[in-house]
């Protein structure tokens, strides 16, 4: 039996994952997993084919400690999937200019740091009447907030302190997100795999479970399949292919307009379908089969 780890946090008691559902898929194929904190600090990862990160939704809280480990892991020899380069990249949000400049339409915005926050926001309440502000390194809705014009001499006291020091990213709210939802394209092995549509609770704006987001699996229509497309293409470009990537896309009139790229720590809503987890499972499979079949 061949050994993967996956990557979580400490306790999951406060998440919904579902991460349980490869077990059996990945069994069958001849691979046993164990599910460990990246936390941790006496495993051999010489012990593993393969580190897979899958849920450690905390790493914000120190991403350079989560980074070395990723790093011990890559010295070692098993293999880290997402690669510690697309790792390196996609942990701070600014690698969406990098997509914007391949051509992708991203939701405007604007990056800075710091103390400039309030009169930048400032500045922006001419051209939007709502912004949402967040780090540009973050998970789970972290230190994200949805402003607006009439609230923001309030609140700017409370929440630009929350930024000092820190990169951050200021984007116009898009009333789609309330009114359609937010769009998930999931890609294994650079295979499109499902979708589903994430609509926030009522008079909030975050669509993940956790702050009452409802799920819906969906078909992708051409032109939303199309832009998930171009984008995993981009990123295939710019880097290499991923084993797992969780495509974000919001409406935007006749376009969609991307969210953002997840390539770390995704959860992949293997309960929306199926069969989704045995098509992970069996991309991984081909993946850890093509790398054993190269040359010495």
């Amino acid at each position: 039996m061949k050994r993967c780890a996956f990557l979580s946090m400490d306790s999951l008691d406060d998440f919904v994952c579902y991460d349980h559902l490869l077990h059996q898929p990945l069994e069958e194929l001849g691979w046993s997993v164990d599910t460990l904190s990246w936390r941790t600090t006496d495993t051999d990862w010489n012990d593993y084919e393969a580190v897979i990160i899958r849920s450690p939704w905390d790493y914000q809280q120190d991403a350079g400690a989560f980074l070395r480990l990723l790093e011990a892991i890559d010295r070692s020899s098993a293999r880290l999937e997402n690669a510690l380069s697309l790792v390196r990249w996609n942990i701070d949000k600014r690698y969406m200019r990098d997509l914007e400049q391949a051509g992708i339409a991203i939701v405007p915005t604007v990056w800075g740091q710091g103390d400039r926050l309030p009169r930048t926001i400032s500045s922006l309440f001419e051209e939007a009447p709502e912004l949402v502000i967040k780090p540009c390194i973050s998970a789970n809705a972290d230190d994200t907030y949805r402003i607006a014009s009439p609230s923001w001499a309030e609140t700017s006291a409370r929440i630009a302190p929350r930024f000092t020091g820190r990169d951050w990213m200021l984007q116009p709210y898009m009333p789609a997100i309330a009114t359609e939802g937010e769009f998930s394209l999931f890609y294994f092995d650079g295979g499109y795999s499902h979708a589903v549509l994430k609509t926030p609770a009522q008079g909030d704006f975050r669509v993940q479970e956790e702050h009452g987001g409802r799920l819906r699996s969906v078909s992708p229509d051409a032109r939303l399949r199309e832009t998930g497309d171009r984008v995993m293409a981009g990123i295939t470009t710019l880097h290499q292919c991923p084993l797992y990537a969780r495509v974000d896309l919001v409406r935007d009139g006749s376009i969609f307009r991307l969210m953002e790229v997840e390539l770390i720590e995704p959860s992949l809503y293997f309960n929306m379908d199926p069969d989704s987890a045995r098509r992970f499972a069996e991309a991984f499979d081909a993946r850890m089969n093509r790398r054993d079949a190269r040359p010495a």
